[in-house]
């Protein structure tokens, strides 16, 4: 069995330098928790770079040019008709069509990658259990670990959270898949 132990800190320097802490220890399950946005939290957690813009791009360029072609094949080459003279094909008037379908095909492959890399839809976790946690979202600063052994592993995490400074120590049993 699973369990999520919470670390409530006074300041974001405090929670940077126990997740710093904590990395060094080897533990990869980790999360920070805090009432606004802390840039040192990325680089303390190891964050990557994000892969979703280069998705979009992909999505946004592929959806363009499958627009572009379309409106070329279905005028020049399958069904041409020659209206007054004018060019079979005119880049200009495809144009707006292949911008909107570029920025629909973005918009939908950064929906499907948050489903799938993140595992949406989330409506709860079991950090939100423990009561003094509800102070993560106006002043307190909290570390989650997820330690997988309940014995010694435990006590340890606990011990490096006090060690680290911190305020409150809690532990939360995480159900299974979480």
């Amino acid at each position: 069995m699973s369990h999520w132990v919470l670390g409530e800190f006074g300041s974001d320097l405090a929670l940077v330098e126990a997740l710093r802490v904590l990395r060094a220890q080897g533990y990869q399950r980790l999360d920070a928790h805090t009432p606004f946005p802390v840039d040192a939290v990325f680089e303390a957690l190891s964050l990557g770079r994000s892969r979703l813009p280069l998705l979009a791009l992909v999505a946004g360029l592929g959806g363009a040019g499958f627009a572009y072609l379309t409106q070329w094949f279905t005028n020049a080459v399958d069904f041409p008709l020659d209206v007054g003279g004018r060019p079979l094909h005119s880049a200009p008037t495809s144009l707006p069509i292949a911008f909107e379908l570029g920025v629909l095909s973005a918009a939908l492959m950064i929906f499907g990658a948050l489903m799938v890399l993140f595992g949406f839809p989330h409506v709860t976790h079991p950090v939100f259990d423990a009561e003094a946690f509800r102070s993560a979202s106006v002043d307190g600063f909290w570390a989650s670990v997820l330690v997988e052994d309940a014995g010694d592993g435990l006590a340890h995490v606990e011990k490096l959270l006090r060690d680290a400074g911190a305020r409150r120590v809690a532990v939360v049993v995480a159900e299974a898949g979480t």
